[in-house]
């Protein structure tokens, strides 16, 4: 029984709120709105305010504004399409009847069965209930784009807002000079473009410059959006490997290749195994088989030396 006394202090991860899902082609539509604004108000900037600047030596306006405009449409478009970390359905060998744990630096988690894909989730992967998929390294769903943020398009999603906010802020100053320097003129076409382009990008500049700042300080500290206020034992976050190894590994690190259909397992492997004890819930899925017979003990680990996950 010491290894049951030992095991008790596990860990359990903080679960996102419950949502009803929306129809697929009303989040679709909006996403797609969205990529239709932006399109749209860059266009009217480029065709008035930006090119009377350009028609009057101004150069430097669309020199800088239209590289910001491609990266901020391709982060946009790339981030509507990409995989956020999807774990597929779970086979067969896999069933509710056990309780798997896993070790991250020094701390046990108990991983947790999700009903709905038929397997035993990783540490910090979620169950999205708008897309009723799992993603590892959940973040949050941005209704924005229609899909997920986790493990493999976090980094979109962070050159997504700063190539947002740099571009806002260009064609903010270019109307702004741009009705600086025709104050002398009359009342135009140009001038109410300038206004209306100037006024939105106004209105979303502050909050995606505090989403920046918000999620520039979580990827330093290692916290995740859906984790909220949680902190784990004893205020220790096992996750957190420093500041430069956080944005690292966050931005920079390898994505790994992405999970098959027939097994699912953490892709940054550094250490042991899983160990296994029965548990009283019956099986939730139809192809869930049923557990072993236990053996002497409560607890039952594989044999080998032991290891850790990370």
């Amino acid at each position: 029984m010491p290894l049951l006394k030992d095991a008790m202090p596990l860990m359990k991860e903080p679960q996102p709120p419950l949502q009803v899902p929306l129809p697929w082609i009303l989040p679709s539509l909006f996403a797609a709105f969205n990529v239709v604004l932006l399109v749209v108000f860059s266009a009217l900037f480029f065709a008035f305010p930006c090119r009377w600047l350009a028609q009057n030596g101004e150069w430097a306006f669309p020199i800088v504004t239209g590289p910001l405009f491609v990266l901020t449409f391709f982060s946009l478009v790339s981030l509507n399409f990409s995989d956020p970390g999807i774990l597929h359905q779970g086979s067969t060998e896999q069933g509710p009847m056990m309780v798997h744990v896993v070790w991250v630096n020094h701390r046990a988690f108990r991983l947790q069965w999700c009903q709905k894909c038929c397997f035993h989730r990783p540490p910090r992967t979620y169950h999205c209930p708008w897309c009723n998929i799992c993603v590892e390294d959940f973040d949050h769903h941005c209704k924005w784009v229609n899909n997920c943020i986790g493990h493999r398009n976090f980094r979109f999603f962070m050159l997504l807002v700063l190539s947002l906010c740099l571009y806002l802020s260009a064609l903010l100053v270019t109307c702004l000079i741009f009705l600086v320097r025709t104050t002398h003129l009359p009342f135009s076409t140009d001038k109410v473009i300038a206004v209306t382009v100037a006024v939105p990008a106004a209105g979303f500049l502050v909050p995606l410059f505090l989403l920046l700042l918000i999620q520039a300080m979580s990827v330093s500290a290692a916290e995740r959006s859906c984790e909220g206020k949680c902190r784990y034992l004893q205020g220790y976050n096992p996750f957190d490997q420093g500041c430069a190894s956080n944005w690292y590994l966050t931005i920079c690190a390898p994505l790994g290749p992405k999970y098959m259909t027939e097994a699912v397992q953490l892709q940054r492997v550094v250490g042991s195994d899983w160990v296994r004890v029965p548990s009283l819930h019956s099986p939730t899925c139809p192809f869930a088989l049923e557990p072993p017979a236990p053996t002497s003990g409560s607890l039952r680990a594989r044999e080998g030396p032991p290891r850790e996950w990370r």
